[in-house]
């Protein structure tokens, strides 16, 4: 028997577990964060007797006799303090690391009320945050510090809702403070738990399942097979590849397939009724490399073919996808005559995402033949197309409703079904409640990464320095299945020649299939690793030309009119070299500092889907009680979308903030506004939040929100563009583009000790949002550059959360920030997408900062032979 303290009151517990599970499962503390339970990412932070603990793996046992704090036991004036200095300080994005972080803080606070910067960041040292990049959290602390020490009343609403202005986060306050829901937060009566059986290893053939061990076991209500689904077994974002079970007499194409499920009545019992499940299997050797996969012998990985676009499609060698960008003609003859060719082979390896909530999903019984389901990811409508398609129910039915909690971060990971299809076919099947939650190892497992890719890239220039084409071959790890491997690979080809005046380029791509965990959407969408290849040439070209590296992209800038190495005309809203401009004196400014060597590096990235795929953004506006509902599925993950929305609806609606409320994503009220993801919503549902508001705004001219009770103000906004390989000598392929330049600072030991980066946003809708994605981009191109791996033996990743390379408080460099506005399309206000651009430049840049340092010009990531890699 095990007594504790805990936020003034004592409990009694007979069993020994960890603080963890005591205070989230059997006292509801849900501001105690599970993000890893392996005690590296102190999401589940709390204090016991004035210091700092890892809930996960501390034990009850040795609590005894002392006083735990969480999130929610704080005084009323720390609450009111703590949730407003992080929110205004732009401190919370997706949220879920924010309480932990915020009681790490309090130690510090509780012992020194006027702490350095240096001290805030050591006092979250323990504390991962993969969304802000630390800086608005140390802000925050140091912001706190002074509330607490001048013993000062919080700051009411400063009447700060209008576009352009420094709105806090709408839902930042209860992040904070870990009032607000993510899915594994939330209970529901009669709950029962979900898990998958998963393969031992990549590829196994599937001889039997046997399951009556598992069922004789007390606590199992069942277990699924293959031959349990209603439905299609086979789903994808989008190609139909992935199945749902492996069926027997299948083989398994990677060691996060699922074989069967296992459902339970406690969640303590899961893990013994999985082992209790008999499955035979025949292992067989996994084809983990690109190029052994695509010879002739080799096993194909999916010889029975898949439904891509509508039609079945067997691939050949194990390639999925082959890309190409060509203008301008023969490259050969520009290679004959340039003065200077750059030419060297390139790598980049898969990288986990590392959002701090694992995927979690929560199915309930809507009805005696309908169900809704509880999720977590980029967009409920791919989750209820999908759900339905192995449900065997039309989508428009209402047999499936999804609804979002809070999302805790994805960066492009949480796009593809992990659990959400699992809790719903159990709760379909059972006809009662089910979670489905992943341990932290399962998450690494599954859910897809990074692709890796390996470039051959050759690029040329004349005796002055200016461009005159590359060349390009590009090898994407596609992994076992689809995911977005063939946009991520259209992305790594279409912006390979980088925002130049140059028009000759030849790029090919080619997606493999492996039985690697498959590669998927994440923050720089393919662009992040063939402008990492771009970006390194260019800088040695500007060596060869005697000119600098900041002068040879000056030089060769894309400019309004101009056209785009992939054919679209640059339009009056392009800024590059307004980007360039906005770093000039800081670039030259440590050039000529002893002791120090600097980087430069720059790229484009497009907003939204683009290249020929529909792309709409969509948003209701619904009037209830003299408050304006703001109803559209588009996923908020971090990114700040749900304030970007509020200003929008202010602003054009002439409405104050205690006139709008937000809802979360629900397949039942919020239209379809497409996926989160290729920096789209701000554009997209952006426009479409405006054209609504617009006509509320009429409407107001005429009646008041009392007398537009009821009533539905909808917005719509789609762009028609151009596919890949059109005919058409100047494509449109994207809404638009926004471009960024990065400085990087190294001092002689080799550590990054300052970087600034300008980007092209078109129009700041919410500069404190647009700082903390500038910050938070640096720092993951950071950790891509310098420290971050994800490796793989026969295709098993061997990495846990702690050893991932994630950088820490005290890991980051100054930041700073250059917000270019030039664009004046009425589309969103001007606005472009933000999220993506910041996290691709700031690895080609320490590249070429340890070029200047020691002459070795460095071609796989992450860098060797450098400060982070003693």
């Amino acid at each position: 028997m095990f007594e504790v303290n805990v936020n003034g009151k004592n409990y009694i517990s007979e069993q020994d577990m960890s603080v963890m599970t005591f205070l989230r499962e059997k006292l509801g503390l849900t501001a105690v964060k599970n993000g890893c339970d392996q005690g590296a990412c102190g999401a589940c932070t709390v204090i016991a007797d004035g210091k700092a603990i890892r809930a996960c793996v501390m034990k009850l046992s040795k609590m005894t006799g002392k006083k735990i704090i969480t999130a929610e036991g704080l005084s009323e004036r720390e609450k009111e303090v703590y949730g407003y200095a992080f929110s205004k300080s732009g401190a919370v994005q997706c949220g879920f690391c924010s309480p932990g972080m915020m009681m790490a803080a309090k130690v510090l606070l509780d012992e020194n009320k006027n702490p350095t910067r240096q001290q805030a960041a050591l006092a979250i040292k323990g504390n991962i945050c993969r969304c802000t990049g630390y800086v608005k959290i140390i802000y925050a602390i140091l912001l706190a510090a002074k509330l607490f020490r001048e013993n000062k009343p919080v700051p009411v609403h400063s009447g700060d809702e209008r576009v352009g202005q420094r709105l806090a986060r709408v839902d930042g306050i209860e992040k904070a403070l870990g009032t607000g829901k993510y899915v594994d937060d939330i209970v529901v009566e009669g709950m029962a738990y979900g898990k998958a059986v998963r393969p031992p290893s990549p590829r196994c053939k599937v001889l039997s399942i046997n399951k009556e061990k598992a069922m004789a076991m007390k606590g199992v209500l069942a277990v699924y097979t293959a031959e349990d689904i209603p439905g299609e077994r086979y789903i994808g974002h989008l190609v139909w590849d992935w199945p749902v079970m492996i069926a027997v007499g299948e083989e398994t194409r990677y060691i996060g397939d699922a074989v069967a499920l296992v459902v339970t009545e406690q969640k303590c019992q899961l893990e013994e009724a999985c082992k209790a499940v008999e499955v035979e299997y025949e292992i067989l050797p996994p084809v983990t490399d690109v190029y052994e996969a695509q010879k002739d012998s080799a096993p194909q990985i999916h010889a029975q073919g898949i439904v891509k676009r509508g039609q079945l499609f067997i691939p050949k060698n194990n390639i999925f996808q082959h890309e190409e960008v060509k203008r301008g003609g023969d490259i050969e003859a520009v290679f004959t005559k340039a003065a200077y060719i750059s030419e060297h082979d390139y790598y980049t390896p898969p990288t986990e995402h590392a959002f701090l909530e694992p995927e979690c999903a929560i199915g309930i019984p809507d009805g005696e033949d309908a169900i809704k389901v509880i999720t977590s990811g980029q967009s409920v409508y791919d989750e209820l197309r999908e759900i339905c398609r192995m449900l065997g129910v039309e989508q428009d039915s209402s047999k499936v409703r999804i609804l979002s909690a809070y999302v805790g971060g994805g960066f492009g990971g949480k796009e593809d079904m992990s659990v959400q299809h699992h809790a719903a076919l159990i709760t379909w099947l059972l006809r009662r409640p089910v979670k489905v939650l992943l341990s932290r190892k399962e998450s690494m497992n599954i859910h897809p990464k990074r692709h890796s890719m390996r470039m051959h890239v050759k690029v040329a220039c004349d005796k002055e320095g200016y461009l005159l084409g590359m060349q390009a071959r590009i090898l994407s790890d596609s992994g076992a299945y689809a995911s977005l491997a063939g946009p991520v690979l259209q992305r790594a080809c279409t912006h390979a020649a980088g925002p130049y005046n140059y028009q000759t380029v030849d790029i090919e791509g080619d997606a493999v299939i492996t039985n690697n965990p498959p590669g998927g959407a994440f923050r720089g969408f393919g662009v992040t690793q063939s402008a990492f290849a771009t970006e390194c040439a260019i800088n040695e070209l500007a060596y060869m030309a005697g000119i600098s590296p900041w002068e040879i992209r000056y030089k060769n800038a894309i400019r309004p009119g101009q056209s785009l190495p992939n054919g679209q005309i640059a339009d009056a809203g392009t800024a590059y070299l307004e980007t360039l401009e906005a770093c000039k004196e800081y670039y030259h400014k440590y050039s000529k500092k002893d002791g120090y060597y600097v980087g430069i590096a720059s790229a484009m990235k497009n907003a939204g889907a683009g290249v020929g795929n529909f792309d709409q953004g969509q948003c209701h506006l619904y009037v209830k009680d003299e408050i304006v509902h703001i109803r559209s599925s588009a996923a908020a993950i971090g990114q700040g979308l749900q304030t970007i929305l509020v200003q929008i609806v202010c602003d054009t609606a002439n409405l104050t903030l205690n006139q709008v409320v937000i809802q979360h994503p629900d397949t039942k009220y919020t239209p379809d506004a497409g996926t989160t993801t290729a920096s789209r919503q701000t554009v997209f549902t952006g426009e479409a939040t405006r054209r609504a508001a617009e006509k509320l705004y009429a409407a107001l001219k005429e009646k008041s929100l009392k007398e537009l009770d009821g009533q539905l103000f909808q917005g719509e906004f789609h762009f028609d563009s151009d596919p890949i390989g059109s005919p058409k000598p100047n494509p449109v392929s994207h809404v638009a583009y926004g471009f960024a330049t990065q400085v990087v600072v190294i001092g002689k030991d080799g550590k990054a000790v300052s970087t600034c980066q300008a980007v092209d946003v078109g129009k700041a809708i919410n500069s404190t949002s647009l700082e903390g994605q500038f910050e938070g981009g640096s720092v993951t191109s950071m950790g891509f550059a310098l420290t971050e791996d994800f490796p793989l033996k026969d295709g098993v990743p061997q990495a846990k959360y702690g050893t991932l390379g994630l950088l820490r408080a005290t890991d980051v460099p100054e930041i700073t920030c250059k917000i270019v506005e030039k664009n004046t399309s009425e589309i969103a206000f001007g606005a472009k997408g933000a999220g993506e651009i910041t996290a691709i430049t700031f690895a080609p840049a320490i590249q070429n900062a340890y070029f200047q340092k020691d002459g070795v010009f460095r071609t796989k990531l992450p860098l060797e032979d450098t400060f982070y890699r003693k």
